[in-house]
């Protein structure tokens, strides 16, 4: 189990879990006749925080699930999960101790845990059934969408399309970033804009184990919504490359409607998406306890439109809900981390086919 480094509040549940989910690490029935869409549901939890250096995030699987996720997607919905009641942190694979190198933070560790998920998610996603991951930060996503668009060009012939929804655009180069921290590098790293190479951090993008297909991502089909803190050189590389972006103030001028709408036909009808979800793309009001939050964000109303509008599509082949840290901004009795948590969690059941709620039941 994961261990964590300084104390998780109080967390107190603001959903109640009808009882223990049934949940199998592996379950034999027939794979070939099932649709695309998430009546089987492979959850990976990963308490990973190597790409930034906030401590906490590496507690929001745990916390998350503490607060009946898994019981509202089984007794809830009806979705059959496997899952293998582990927290992955990959403590006992990636270096303790690790010097910078081309202007990235950890960047052996967040290869060598990212390459681990991508082999999880594969195996997951191969037996058709939509990956919901948990994290951890955002640097998880080149391990996620790197595992289900293997499975999903080998199952179906088919290339994945990426909805990332957040307020950062997370595609900096090693060169570009100020930060050197890798959960703001994810889409560089899958779109090959980082030059990567065999036998270096990120070279196993490359290699045939895991498809041997760079870029993974086809910017042509990927998708912002929600952005609002864009760094300069995120945005030359937006305009570079014609990359389909929602701004917040997009959002709001044409209505989250009309953004999904617009967002669905512009990478086609029978594609399957993988959905990234980083909870600071809500407002902070909203979801205080994440580590780079941005006022201005999102509603709920409009985060649970995105996702249900997602679910309709009867494609989505994977989830990440990424970034929730009960250390930040926890609140009087762990009220704020709880908001955020129960964000997170109706987030997660709408795109696994929950009806929509008003927002005033996510106000405390």
């Amino acid at each position: 189990m994961a261990t964590f480094v300084g104390q998780m509040p109080v967390i107190p549940k603001l959903r109640h879990p009808l009882k223990t989910p049934i949940v199998t690490e592996e379950a034999v029935w027939p794979q070939d006749d099932l649709p695309i869409g998430p009546s089987s549901v492979g959850v990976i939890a990963v308490g990973f925080s190597g790409g930034q250096g906030k401590q906490g995030v590496d507690m929001g699987p745990a916390a998350i699930i503490g607060c009946g996720l898994l019981e509202e997607l089984n007794y809830g919905l009806g979705i059959r999960l496997h899952h293998d009641h582990k927290i992955h942190t990959y403590e006992d694979m990636v270096p303790e101790f690790e010097a910078d190198s081309r202007n990235m933070k950890r960047p052996l560790a967040v290869s060598i845990a990212t390459q681990a998920l991508a082999h999880q998610v594969y195996e997951q996603a191969r037996k058709n059934r939509c990956v919901l991951t948990l994290g951890g930060d955002h640097s998880i996503a080149i391990g996620t969408v790197a595992g289900v668009a293997r499975a999903t060009r080998e199952r179906l012939g088919k290339d994945i399309a990426v909805i990332w929804v957040d307020a950062h655009a997370d595609i900096n180069t090693p060169e570009t970033s100020d930060s050197g921290n890798i959960h703001g590098m994810p889409l560089a790293m899958l779109a090959s804009l980082a030059q990567t190479a065999p036998g270096t951090p990120f070279g196993w993008l490359q290699s045939k184990a895991h498809g041997g297909r760079t870029p993974v991502v086809d910017l042509k089909k990927l998708v912002y919504i929600g952005l609002r803190d864009v760094e300069e050189a995120e945005q030359q590389i937006i305009e570079q490359y014609g990359i389909k972006a929602y701004t917040r103030v997009d959002v709001h001028k044409l209505g989250i409607e009309r953004v999904l709408k617009d967002t669905l036909e512009y990478i086609g009808r029978d594609t399957p998406i993988h959905l990234s979800f980083d909870i600071d793309a809500l407002d902070p009001e909203l979801a205080p306890s994440t580590g780079t939050p941005v006022p201005g964000g999102l509603t709920m109303h409009e985060a649970l439109l995105i996702a249900q509008g997602v679910h309709r599509t009867r494609n989505m082949v994977g989830m990440d809900l990424v970034e929730i840290n009960p250390l930040e901004e926890p609140g009087e009795d762990g009220l704020g981390a709880a908001q955020t948590i129960a964000c997170g969690t109706e987030i997660v059941r709408h795109a696994f086919g929950a009806m929509s709620l008003r927002e005033d039941e996510y106000k405390m």
